[in-house]
């Protein structure tokens, strides 16, 4: 029977909702279209849905829209090598314009508008060091430097009137990612006070009050181990903390509603995610009717702070942002179901896919790990396997919709994908177990996870797979070659091969992330980074390797490819790469379904030719 997996790809589907800060309830939507992400500005006041067709250049995807809905901030570079200048569009139709024209290139690390006033704030990462702007987006004045410095500072936010702006900064820590919240003056730059619960406990901003003249700060602390909200008032010294000491795991603060009285925030208990609504005057914490799935997902390392985020409508309603492995992104209005945002855009589809279950098991030292995996329909027995491994490493899988995998499913492949320490969301004790030996623990928790995949009967142990992008595909890349004999195979999207390699030729801002995980730099250390790399390792590579690496990577570079594929191919392992001209991101449903389809033939064609076990 020919299977239809195409369909997984081929329904256009919204990847994120925005909401504009200004007056009104504006929203960009994010849609995944063939060619790659396209916005939508959905007008929910005036029931209205327009697709920004004229919109066609820069980081759609991490796209603003300014206080007066008006016009669209984005970051424009090389075919996606994610260094370049932040642009402002106009919608109806005027030009683009540069708004940092003598700034050098440098890539984003925050990027947040004020809600009434032409004033938005980006924080660049340059040769230079880190550094939080003020920007104006009615084109009335230059571009005025706030902060700088030469330690990790992301994820700059600014005030409703734009009076203030804060941002995440590692001056108090230098060379540790445990973040501290410093606030500036826009009119004047100077710094009017700092947030740090010391330098075991991270503090991250997420948004300031939406009330007008109102300067407190919603933030992130994790005091407790585990994030937890926090609201401060930086001008008073106060806070208020809600340490919920009822509450097991992480419960991470989201948005504020409209007067500032209430805060939304996910509790995330083992992979799984509750919404709740925390209420300042009162303190309570009540828990929202909402079913099954993800609501919110991380990306500590791009221009915003999640993905996509569940947030506040108008007046008293929220809106739930919610998917799961087998449903694409929809709203919910205070838990009412209601399409997003119009049936003729985004048709509800049955695409009768499989639901992944949530495993809680134990790696070689008893640390609890979170495994979502998933059985084909109708399978009888153990089947091939892939598992696959998020990037970041501070990123993680949540229950949101993977075309990937049900592709994988239709295909009689079961698909396993696992929170390795490193993921977040599990705390910080778990956020930071993999540092500093890099890829140790990564590699005892993936093992742990195919053994446990082969007890249970889900997988046969000759027919594992492992992939991942980024980061994941580096740890692909690292299994075959330190655990040799435990996958069929490996395929690795814009993996780190040669950490040496490519070290230089990362952008500045994952240079310094890099030395904050290895806790050295190459010439401070350099065995470090020589047995965290692959390529240390291609004499003991058995199984095939599937690379798939862009020319203008910045992340992972092209150029520490190149030489672990002519390593591996010296060692004689068998290694096939596919480059694509762009970045660090496939973009598009119409590359996303090509590379599916080469991966599942690859694949089909190890598993015909090969049918020992590889686990012991």
């Amino acid at each position: 029977m020919t299977r239809n997996w195409q369909r997984f790809f081929t329904a256009e589907r919204p990847r994120a909702v925005r909401r504009g800060r200004g007056p009104g309830d504006r929203s960009l939507i994010v849609v995944e279209s063939d060619e790659g992400p396209r916005l939508t500005l959905w007008d929910a006041e005036r029931g209205t849905v327009r697709p920004l067709s004229e919109l066609t250049s820069g980081d759609l995807a991490q796209a603003v829209l300014t206080s007066d809905g008006g016009q669209v901030l984005s970051l424009h570079d090389d075919n996606g090598s994610e260094v370049g200048h932040v642009h402002a569009t106009r919608l109806d139709g005027g030009a683009s314009r540069d708004l940092t024209p003598d700034l050098p290139p440098y890539t984003l690390r925050g990027m947040d508008v004020a809600a009434r006033a032409d004033r938005a704030v980006i924080t660049c990462a340059a040769e230079d060091g880190f550094s939080l702007w003020l920007l104006s987006t009615d084109g009335s004045a230059a571009p005025e430097l706030l902060l700088r410095s030469t330690n990790e500072a992301w994820n700059g936010l600014i005030s409703a009137d734009a009076g203030l702006a804060c941002v995440d900064t590692t001056d108090h820590n230098p060379g540790v990612r445990r973040f501290a919240v410093t606030v500036v003056d826009t009119a004047t730059g100077a710094a009017l006070g700092c947030l740090s619960d010391g330098p075991e406990a991270p503090v991250r901003g997420v948004r300031f009050s939406p009330v007008a003249g109102d300067d407190r700060i919603l933030v992130a602390t994790e005091r407790t181990g585990f994030a937890r909200p926090c609201v401060w008032h930086p001008t008073r010294g106060t806070r208020i903390d809600f340490d919920a000491p009822h509450v097991r795991g992480d419960l991470v603060p989201l948005d504020w509603s409209e007067d500032a009285t209430r805060v939304l925030a996910v509790h995330v208990d083992g992979g799984i995610h509750r919404v709740m609504e925390a209420d300042l005057e009162s303190g309570e914490l009540r828990l929202l009717d909402h079913p099954p799935g993800a609501y919110f997902e991380p990306d500590v390392a791009d221009t915003h702070c999640h993905q996509w985020a569940s947030h506040y409508g108008p007046g008293d309603t929220v809106r739930l942002l919610h998917q799961r492995f087998d449903s694409p992104l929809r709203v919910l209005h205070t838990g009412a179901p209601e399409n997003l945002p119009g049936p003729e855009l985004f048709p509800q589809q049955d695409l009768d896919g499989v639901r992944c279950r949530s495993s809680t098991i134990r790696s070689a030292d008893g640390t609890s790990l979170q495994l979502w995996w998933a059985r084909p329909r109708d399978a009888a027995g153990p089947v091939p396997l892939v598992l696959q491994l998020h990037g970041g490493p501070n990123l993680v899988t949540v229950d949101s919709y993977d075309p990937s995998a049900q592709a994988w499913l239709d295909n009689g492949v079961a698909y396993a994908s696992l929170n390795y320490r490193g993921s977040v969301t599990f705390g910080r004790r778990f956020r930071e177990g993999f540092m500093p030996a890099i890829g140790d623990r990564e590699l005892e928790d993936i093992e742990a996870a195919v053994r446990w995949l082969v007890a249970e009967g889900v997988a046969d142990p000759g027919k594992v797979f492992v992939t991942g992008a980024s980061y994941g595909g580096f740890l692909s890349l690292l299994a075959v070659g330190r655990l040799p004999g435990l996958f069929a195979g490996a395929l690795a999207h814009v993996p780190m091969a040669d950490w040496l390699a490519g070290y230089e030729d990362m952008n500045p801002a994952l240079r310094a992330a890099c030395a904050s995980f290895f806790g050295a730099r190459p010439e401070d250390d350099v065995e470090r980074f020589v047995r965290a790399s692959p390529i240390t390792y291609v004499a003991d590579v058995v199984a095939p390797v599937w690379i798939n690496q862009g020319t203008h990577d910045t992340r992972t570079a092209p150029h520490q490819v190149r030489r672990y594929v002519e390593a591996l191919r010296a060692a004689g392992g068998k290694v096939v790469v596919d480059w694509y001209s762009g970045g660090h991101e496939t973009s598009g449903r119409a590359k996303a379904l090509s590379e599916q389809s080469r991966m599942l033939g690859l694949v089909h064609a190890q598993v015909s030719s090969d049918s020992h076990s590889n686990v012991k």
